[in-house]
Parts: structure tokens; sequence; C-alpha cells
């Protein structure tokens, strides 16, 4: 067993990905998606023109997070389409910095909203996305942003059944 001091890390550093992290990124995703969302996330990550940001922690890449950018209308909006932590690193706040730092890079890119969706039965990541100021948002919430195009903006975050969505906005 470790000591609680061995368990956290000395120094937790959030930056761009580059090449090299590639392998320690799909391990992540190996150890933290189940079979189905582990092929889209695999294949997300591989995008190189949408930001990927990784949390380094002892030197080692200890979690990811993918994000995306579309319009919807006039709003410029962005998504963290997935947040995954290594094992061994989890509960030390790592997915709660990745969540405030893609909400900071996304708004940095002219995001003003800024949209997330999660298994309804994902009471981390629920907690994680509401501690970081997220709400939930309804089908009837999403239809008062965007009418008729809210169609187009559950393609755009690559919604799934059995999900929520959550916003945070200026």
């Amino acid at each position: 067993m470790h000591s609680r001091k061995e368990r956290i890390a000395t120094k937790i550093t959030i930056r761009d990905a580059v090449a090299s992290d590639d392998t320690q990124i799909k391990e992540i995703i190996d150890l933290s998606f189940p079979r189905f969302y582990r092929f889209f996330a695999s294949h997300s990550v591989s995008k190189p023109d949408e930001p990927l940001l990784v949390a380094e922690a002892d030197s080692e890449t200890a979690g990811f997070a993918k994000l995306t950018e579309f319009t919807v209308g006039q709003a410029k909006c962005g998504c963290i389409l997935w947040i995954a932590v290594h094992p061994k690193y989890r509960r030390r706040g790592l997915a709660l910095n990745l969540t405030n730092e893609s909400v900071g890079c996304l708004r940095r890119r002219g995001a003003s909203m800024v949209f997330a969706s999660t298994q309804r039965t994902n009471k981390g990541a629920l907690a994680t996305l509401t501690k970081a100021g997220f709400d939930r948002v309804g089908f009837l919430g999403l239809w008062r942003l965007f009418g008729w195009r809210v169609f187009s903006f559950y393609g755009d975050i690559w919604f799934a059944p059995g999900e929520v969505v959550l916003l945070i906005d200026s």
C-alpha cells in the first residue's frame, strides 16, 4: 500500500499535447472507457486540427482533454469531448484542473458557450463538471438556445444515448 505522500504528484502541469504523448494517451483511453467509447475517443484524439491538452504529473502524461469547436447559428461553441485521467492519478483534482483549463482554452479561442456531455450514471464526471460551473441543460433549454439547429448541435458534440448535456456560458 502506498502512503499518502507517495500517491500525491509533486508537480502538475497542463499543456498542449505533442506527438510523443500519443502512446500514453491511448493507454489512458484503454484504461478509462468502455469498448464502445474507446473507438471514438481514439479516433478524435488523432485529429490534429482540434485542441488536445495533457496533464503531466511527475513527468508522466497523467490525463488528457480533447476539445472541439463548432458554430451553431451565430454562436461559437466549444465542447469538451473527452477527459480522462490515468487510474494511478485519479482523485487528486486532475480532472477538475483539466476541465477548468479546457474551458479557459475554448474561451480564449472565442467560444461564448462551452458544453460537455457524459453518461447520466457517471457520478464522478457529473460532480467534476458541476464543481467547474457547468449546469445540466435539457433538450428544451438547447431548443431555446438554438431552435431547430439543436439537431446539428447534437451531431457536433458526439452525443450518445443515455448522456446528459452540461453547459457553462459567459
